[in-house]
């Protein structure tokens, strides 16, 4: 259940990342609150995931998956540029992430 937990947390950061970069460009106080919202949920479900993980486990893969979502999701979006070399680093933290599941 933990794992479950984790990756509707690593979902959420994904989408509050992206929301603070929408929120910039819509510039309203309405728009604001949506990454502010997003910032207390993604955490309590990280904080409800590290009860049946590790902490150090929890975190790389919140933190990997989400940095990778963002990117993919940043250029998917908003049409931010990726190198080769950028995919190719992301592709090693996903090998990361994946190593750090299996031996946990």
């Amino acid at each position: 259940m933990a794992w479950l937990v984790l990756g509707v947390a690593v979902v959420t950061e994904i989408i509050w990342a992206l929301s603070l970069k929408w929120a910039g460009v819509q510039a309203t106080w309405q728009a604001a609150s949506v990454p502010i919202a997003l910032s207390f949920v993604n955490m309590g479900l990280l904080a409800w995931a590290m009860r049946g993980l590790p902490a150090g486990t929890a975190y790389a893969v919140w933190t990997g998956l989400g940095a990778v979502g963002v990117g993919i999701c940043g250029a998917l979006l908003f049409g931010e540029k990726l190198s080769g070399v950028q995919i190719a680093f992301m592709g090693l933290i996903v090998v990361g992430v994946v190593g750090t599941k299996l031996a946990a």
